[in-house]
C-alpha cells in the first residue's frame, strides 16, 4: 500500500508551549485527526486506528480521552433501522 507524507509547518516555540518533542507532537496530530474525522463520520473506527497508527481496540480506547464517543451518529442511525423496522 502506498502511504503518502503530509507536512505542516509551526513554529517552534508551540513544541516549547506543549512541552513536546517533535515526535510527541507528530503523534498527536495523528491521533487527533483521526479521531476528529472518525468522529464527524469520515472514516471508519478501523480506517481512523490506521492513520491514528494503532489497532483498532486502541484507537477505540483512545477515543476517550478526547471526549468521543465509540458509538457515532451513524452507527447509532444504523442501529436503530435494525432495531425498530
Amino acid at each position: 500500500m502506498k502511504e503518502n507524507i503530509l507536512t505542516i509547518k509551526y513554529p517552534d516555540e508551540l513544541l516549547v508551549s506543549l512541552k513536546e518533542t517533535e515526535e510527541e507532537f507528530a503523534t498527536e496530530l495523528k491521533i487527533a485527526a483521526a479521531v476528529k474525522l472518525y468522529e464527524i463520520g469520515k472514516l471508519s473506527s478501523g480506517k481512523a486506528a490506521q492513520l491514528a497508527g494503532m489497532n483498532k481496540i486502541s484507537f477505540l480506547k483512545t477515543l476517550g480521552k478526547y471526549h468521543v464517543s465509540i458509538s457515532t451518529i451513524k452507527g447509532f442511525e444504523e442501529d436503530m433501522k435494525i432495531a425498530v423496522p
